[in-house]
């Protein structure tokens, strides 16, 4: 249904687009760093980054594919390149049909059905975004409750985050409690704050990501790796300047809320993780610490 509009809205949108709303195509910086110019395209890029959050959520379902060493980049990259080049069509057709200055509303694409003739598309929309939404909800919760799981089978965390469902063979506890602590940031957080820390913390875990390959590369070189990430240390090395870049123009005030988070995170580890964690147990045993993908 998602996918449908977003295409019905790009075919039909097409004819309406007025060439003029494309000058110029990129605006002219105002001379405040992020508002509008290259800079601006930065800092838009690194706020709206949490609408790429839900694909690398996918790898936290490895554990229940059949088989994730073929399944799980096709899964990754295939929806990823998809949906990069419907995000870029639409936006291209939005602000085609009504000007960007015209679109700071709290429903910018009803603002550009208006302007055609096809105001039947309103209520499909609408829909639309809903299920998009509702998505976007159930595969998060999906994925941390996923990573919950293996940093508490890892007794990183307790117990009770990787207790299995006796009948559906899911951590049932860890999605319960997942439902109502997001249930309340949804409700009373401003979603401005919402969506910036959602994409500060993404970015900064990609970074995190791609430490951790030059890392394992350099410590583990003879792991079985079912799927192998090519061109390192190019690759890994850009990703983390390109996300580092991202961060930056997201400002400080995000940057202070991340340090905050991460401080909460810390204090649970060297509190409760470091000390009931299986690499702690075994290293204190004197026993060489398996290498771990």
């Amino acid at each position: 249904m998602k996918v449908t509009v977003v295409i019905i809205f790009i075919a039909l949108g097409w004819a309406y687009i007025n060439p003029a709303n494309h000058t110029p195509f990129i605006p002219a910086n105002t001379g405040e760093t992020g508002a509008f110019g290259w800079t601006g395209i930065l800092r838009g890029a690194g706020i709206v980054f949490f609408a790429f959050v839900g694909f690398d959520a996918v790898s936290t379902a490895a554990q229940e594919a059949k088989n994730p060493k073929r399944d799980m980049p096709i899964g990754i990259i295939g929806s990823l390149a998809v949906c990069t080049i419907l995000y870029v069509l639409f936006s291209y057709v939005l602000t085609g049909i009504v000007n960007y200055t015209e679109l700071n509303t709290a429903a910018p694409v009803a603002v550009a059905i208006d302007r055609t003739d096809y105001r039947w598309l309103r209520p499909a929309l609408k829909f639309a975004i809903i299920a998009g939404y509702t998505s976007v909800i159930l595969v998060m919760l999906l994925g941390q409750s996923r990573v919950f799981f293996s940093m508490s089978r890892d007794g990183l965390l307790p117990k009770l985050f990787c207790d299995i469902h006796p009948k559906f063979r899911t951590p049932w506890k860890s999605t319960i409690l997942f439902m109502f602590a997001t249930g309340l940031f949804a409700a009373f957080a401003p979603i401005q704050w919402l969506g910036e820390m959602t994409s500060i913390g993404t970015l900064f875990a990609f970074v995190l990501v791609c430490g951790g390959i030059l890392i394992m590369r350099r410590t583990h070189p003879d792991l079985p790796r079912p799927f192998k990430t090519p061109w390192v240390p190019f690759v890994p090395i850009m990703g983390i300047v390109f996300n580092m870049v991202l961060m930056y123009f997201l400002g400080w005030s995000n940057w202070a809320r991340l340090f905050g988070w991460m401080a909460v995170g810390m204090l649970i580890y060297f509190n409760y993780g470091r000390k009931h964690s299986i690499t702690h147990g075994i290293k204190s045993k004197g026993v060489p610490v398996p290498g771990r993908v």
